[in-house]
């Protein structure tokens, strides 16, 4: 089975406009998720807020403690007036410490958020649209691949595939190959139409092995 995996036609233009395909989805999705990691660091930058209110809080503790450490020494009353700026650095500057990180805290998570969504919704819909075919394309030429070893002199199997392209191919790819499918198919002209089918699997004839 691997080994006939095929991902690229053998038809030097179908094959250079699947590479092309493929390149141009691979960009968009490098493209994608570099428009998610900015997005997250543009928001992430609002996290400078909840940091400016966090070192306020931090300095307001400091303040206080440097206070109460100053008090502890007064006789009778140092220790509870110690107690007492303690206590207010904590209800003060403390509060302000716990808000700031809650505020940075969010506004991270708020940024990792949007980050993924903005990458993630563009990506799926563009695998949506483009990895189903890609796969059924793959799995159509891989097939043709492990049942190619088919003799293209034997003039029974030339007209099945003449018939194939005729009956089967829609008239704007007929057309590029003959201005008379119909025609050729009446008259036994087989060439064109066979080229028409394997190219529709990805195959060119002369790369066909002709099996014994």
């Amino acid at each position: 089975m691997w080994q006939n995996l095929t991902f690229y036609p053998q038809v030097p233009r179908d094959r250079r406009s699947r590479i092309t395909r493929d390149l141009i989805v691979l960009g968009l999705l490098i493209l994608f998720v570099w428009i998610g990691f900015r997005v997250h660091d543009l928001v992430g930058a609002l996290s400078v807020l909840g940091s400016g209110v966090k070192e306020a809080g931090t300095t307001v503790e400091g303040g206080f403690t440097s206070v109460a450490d100053a008090v502890a020494g007064v006789p009778v009353v140092g220790g509870a007036l110690s107690d007492v700026f303690h206590t207010a650095g904590d209800g003060t500057g403390g509060n302000l410490v716990d808000l700031g990180q809650q505020g940075e805290d969010a506004v991270w998570l708020l940024a990792r958020t949007l980050g993924i969504v903005t990458a993630a919704l563009p990506i799926t819909v563009l695998l949506v649209a483009w990895l189903p075919g890609r796969i059924r394309g793959i799995r159509e030429m891989s097939s043709a691949r492990a049942v190619s070893g088919l003799d293209l002199a034997d003039p029974e199997r030339r007209r099945l595939l003449a018939m194939r392209a005729a009956f089967g191919l829609p008239f704007r790819v007929l057309l590029t190959y003959t201005s008379d499918p119909f025609g050729d198919l009446a008259a036994g002209r087989y060439d064109a139409l066979v080229d028409a089918a394997l190219a529709d699997v990805g195959l060119v004839a002369h790369k066909i092995v002709r099996t014994a």
